[in-house]
């Protein structure tokens, strides 16, 4: 069993790909079952996880879950911790379940119909792989006890009332978010949906173990965690021609800061010449007082495009015009921000774009789920229900890398299996971390990346950052573009 930390790419597997595994195994190596070994892995991590906890409630479901409960109720009930057993009614049990609940019974373990007064752990047992739909009646009673208690929660296989293809949280009545100790053990495989959307609040500290059947080339992943990249060290002989130019193109009137911010996050990131072209020439001289090292221009139609381009930071409707010769011309291009919704907005522009990649020209998008909305044509909650397929369907769309931000940031691209980030807190919910994100992209391609590895790069260092942010000291978008490193 482990940890999942952020320091390895992980396969992750959905609901058909994790049935498909976990019928194999079956057929291949019956005993011990799976369920006995997932009831062990439970009972394990429950015992490493909270140590002290003497009374314990594991709340079981009519399904192959509760199975793994009840069998970890064994486990712990001999290891001297009093257990509390709950199950709810349902569906016929399957086989593996009913000799799960012969050996509670022979254990002398009772099974209550309420719930415990106090506890010192919950488990979830309730619902697992594939639930599509809010848990009802006492399923829902006990999700939210376990939810709403003060106490440790550890959940198996996958957090009751939280999907695990998309990361979607079925119980709005009860907030994925928790304030108390939380984590999941993920059996047999991990799922995609404990890394993006609301998943993170839901599973909190994430948990593997493969039951010891690990996936095959027969079952390739749906998608991965990213790992940490680097790029190579700076050659010593070598001067800021060496590492490429980026030019931000954007910062509009009052949204200069957004083009300032982009361009500082270029520079950390190891470009080694960036400009701003700014779409408000009243604000040149302030700048260049202010950043002397971000070289400015004013914009006009003849102003020479440097080969990595970055557009739309503060651009608002002052960027429209610009794109038509941006789309067509710029050999390598980063799309942030007013840039993807003029392009939202023109069919003409989308032809541009189209046409970038046969051109043999490198493209990454860099919306967050509103924009990606508006580009796809869709509420934005569609694109949260699937972020990973509303990700490959625009990647697919513009044949480009596409990068749709969020909690667990998706990269997508034509005839890639896209990638979750690990990395990345609620620090960087606030005003600019985006165009500081551009920049970094903008950057790590400036530096020699194609557009597919550049993306996961800055991605996840971007994230790191913010999870590395030192507790006493204030966060804001320009603090972390002038920290954050590639």
């Amino acid at each position: 069993m482990q940890r999942i930390t952020p320091l390895t790419a992980w396969p992750l597997h959905g609901v058909t790909k994790t049935r498909a595994m976990e019928t194999q195994a079956l057929s291949t190596h019956p005993h011990p079952s799976l369920m006995q070994r997932a009831g062990e892995s439970v009972a394990r991590l429950a015992m490493a996880w909270a140590p002290h906890a003497q009374r314990i409630w594991i709340a079981c479901g009519p399904g192959n879950n509760g199975g793994d409960g009840l069998l970890a109720a064994v486990h712990l009930h001999q290891l001297g911790k009093s257990v509390w057993l709950t199950l709810c009614p349902g569906k016929q049990p399957s086989i593996d379940t009913l000799a799960a609940l012969d050996r509670v019974k022979k254990a002398g373990i009772p099974i209550h119909d309420q719930a415990p007064t106090d506890w010192d752990l919950g488990i979830d047992a309730l619902l697992g792989l594939g639930h599509d739909r809010p848990p009802e009646g006492q399923l829902q009673q006990h999700l939210h006890l376990l939810r709403q208690s003060p106490t440790p929660l550890l959940c198996v296989d996958v957090p009751t009332g939280l999907m695990s293809d998309n990361g979607l949280w079925l119980v709005p009545e009860s907030s994925p978010q928790r304030d108390f100790p939380l984590a999941t053990v993920s059996l047999l495989t991990l799922k995609p949906g404990l890394f993006t959307h609301q998943g993170k609040d839901a599973a909190g500290e994430v948990w593997f173990d493969d039951l010891a059947h690990p996936a095959g080339p027969l079952h390739p992943p749906d998608a991965w965690l990213i790992s940490p990249t680097s790029l190579r060290p700076k050659a010593h002989q070598s001067h800021k021609g060496s590492h490429g130019q980026v030019l931000v193109l954007g910062g509009a009137p009052g949204m200069t800061g957004a083009a300032i911010l982009a361009g500082l996050a270029a520079l950390q990131g190891g470009a080694g010449k960036v400009f701003l072209g700014l779409l408000n020439p009243h604000a040149l001289a302030g700048v260049q007082t202010r950043y002397p090292n971000l070289m400015t221009m004013a914009l006009d139609p003849n102003t020479r495009l440097a080969h990595t381009v970055v557009c739309g930071c503060g651009g608002g409707e002052a960027v429209r015009p610009h794109l038509p010769r941006v789309l067509s011309r710029s050999a390598q291009l980063v799309l942030d921000a007013d840039a993807l919704n003029a392009i939202a907005q023109d069919n003409a522009l989308q032809t541009l774009l189209a046409r970038r990649a046969s051109a043999g020209l490198a493209t990454v998008l860099t919306p967050h789920p509103l924009e990606a909305a508006r580009l796809l044509g869709c509420a934005v909650a569609q694109v949260q229900m699937d972020r990973l397929a509303a990700a490959q369907q625009l990647a697919q769309r513009w044949s480009c890398v596409v990068v749709l931000k969020g909690s667990g940031t998706v990269i997508a691209a034509p005839n890639e299996t896209p990638a979750i980030n690990p990395t990345g807190n609620a620090r960087l919910a606030c005003a600019g971390t985006g165009d500081v994100l551009a920049g970094l992209v903008g950057a790590a391609m400036a530096r020699g990346l194609a557009a597919w590895p550049a993306a996961h790069l800055a991605v996840f260092h971007h994230g790191l950052a913010a999870d590395r942010w030192p507790d006493n000291k204030a966060f804001s978008a320009e603090a972390l573009a002038q920290t954050v490193r590639l």
